[in-house]
């Protein structure tokens, strides 16, 4: 009995130390792996209007200043989770029926490969159609778009929500696109929370503004979206559209559709390191190619 005991302690103690080295092994080999990371670019020549056909060789990206090897490039297939987010308030009342036109328009290029929802901004944020690639019902949403007399803006405040609803949602690719108006803005959040938000889940913000949006720092919601609507972008890898008028409004919602359909898969190498850089940024090794990249949301290691 006790040389069977003996031999059962042996091998518990001889399982106990496979089992130890089979994850230290593990963890060497994930140690030593290359690591991958994924943006989702936008090239763009100097109208705005998407440029294809680029290999590795256009590509520069840079992570706290230092060069990273581009690896691989591809065209972006995956679908995008869009929230526009429309100013419904009183102030939008002279641009609605622009604003029903463009956004029409815009979910018409955008449903089908992709999952679009519509969020008022009038007095509160409301959700006037989920997430949706059907056609139907986003061109249904858009054309109940109608200023509310008497309310204003809650453009942070959506921004917020939004993101935090996008932090629920799996998809590698997340964009936020307010179309809003200068009016009056309702908000007690700081712009700096809402640039926090916004990179927590991992979107791109494009704003699409129309008026002067003239500063002020005796107004606190007028003074916080005017910091987010600076910053916002360029935490994000978005960019602000701005219109002095409404008339070009279909026009830009169009080209942003076209820019965001267009966008490259950018994997490149990076050091192992405990820690991943939020400090990256792509340019173009051409001349005249704007660049805006946005890290794959959630991802572990990118694949082809």
């Amino acid at each position: 009995m006790r040389t069977l005991s003996s031999l059962l302690s042996a091998l518990a103690l001889l399982l106990t130390l496979t089992f130890a080295w089979t994850g230290v092994a593990a963890s060497i080999a994930a140690a030593q792996a290359p690591r991958e990371r994924t943006l989702f670019v936008s090239a763009v020549d100097d109208k705005g209007e998407p440029i294809e056909g680029l290999g590795p060789d256009a590509f520069v990206i840079r992570e706290n200043g230092q060069r990273r090897e581009v690896l691989r490039v591809s065209r972006a297939t995956e679908p995008i989770d869009i929230a526009l987010l429309v100013d419904n308030s009183a102030a939008a009342t002279d641009e609605i029926t622009f604003i029903r036109d463009a956004v029409a328009k815009f979910v018409a290029d955008m449903a089908a490969n992709n999952r679009v929802a519509l969020i008022g901004l009038a007095d509160r944020p409301t959700i006037l159609v989920e997430y949706t690639n059907d056609p139907a019902k986003l061109t249904a949403g858009a054309a109940r778009l109608f200023a509310m007399p008497g309310s204003g803006m809650t453009l942070l405040d959506a921004v917020v929500e939004t993101s935090q609803g996008l932090e629920k949602r799996e998809g590698a690719r997340a964009v936020i696109v307010p179309v809003v108006t200068d009016g009056t803005e309702f908000t007690n959040r700081y712009s700096k929370d809402v640039v926090a938000a916004l990179k927590r889940a991992g979107a791109a913000f494009h704003a699409v503004t129309m008026g002067t949006f003239l500063h002020s720092d005796q107004d606190h919601g007028i003074r916080e979206r005017s910091f987010l609507l600076d910053e916002g972008p360029r935490a994000t890898g978005g960019q602000r559209i701005t219109l002095l008028a409404p008339n070009a409004l279909t026009t830009w919602m169009q080209r942003l559709a076209r820019e965001l359909s267009s966008q490259y898969k950018v994997v490149y190498g990076r050091p192992d390191s405990l820690y991943a850089s939020d400090d990256v940024a792509i340019t173009s090794a051409r001349p005249g190619v704007t660049m805006r990249g946005t890290p794959a949301r959630g991802e572990t290691g990118a694949t082809k």
